[in-house]
């Protein structure tokens, strides 16, 4: 049954595309949040593992509730790694070290970017589409990314 809320399905259909696409940018900087968490080496190691384990779980409650706002339009999550590096605008990178430095500034620009793209989503979401709830979500879920990228901003002082 469709979701009767106000909203056409035709806006339906496209703010759970918006969301598709930040699913997958979440579900990515989640992935390399991880990777930061296993392979981050040097004198700073254990505090860097501590630091990047607590950012990664946080970005896993952030997914989920995520593709729960693409199920309660009445949409389905995108939920394959194909998908993901299909919909997302973060690029995977590889690199030589694996120093704190090194990630932190990589996951940076992940959230920096994240950031960007959402607060251009978010005045569309409420006018055009007329979809106050999933603006109001995505305006926290932009202050949840600006305090991220303090924290790691703050290390590379």
């Amino acid at each position: 049954m469709t979701p009767n809320i106000g909203i056409t399905q035709e806006h339906l259909a496209e703010i759970s595309q918006t969301l598709s696409h930040i699913l997958a940018d979440e579900f990515v900087l989640y992935t390399k949040t991880r990777n930061a968490h296993w392979n981050v080496e040097g004198p700073d190691f254990h505090s860097m593992h501590v630091f990047f384990e607590a950012q990664y779980n946080e970005i896993a409650e952030i997914v989920d509730t995520v593709a729960e706002r693409i199920r309660i339009l009445g949409h389905y999550a995108p939920a394959t790694l194909k998908q993901f590096l299909e919909l997302t605008h973060l690029t995977e990178q590889t690199r030589d070290k694996n120093d704190s430095a090194g990630f932190i500034k990589e996951l940076l620009n992940d959230h920096e970017s994240i950031i960007i793209n959402i607060r251009s989503q978010i005045n569309t979401l409420a006018d055009r589409l007329k979809d106050v709830g999933t603006s109001d979500y995505l305006t926290g879920l932009t202050e949840y990314h600006e305090k991220s990228a303090w924290m790691l901003r703050s290390h590379l002082k």
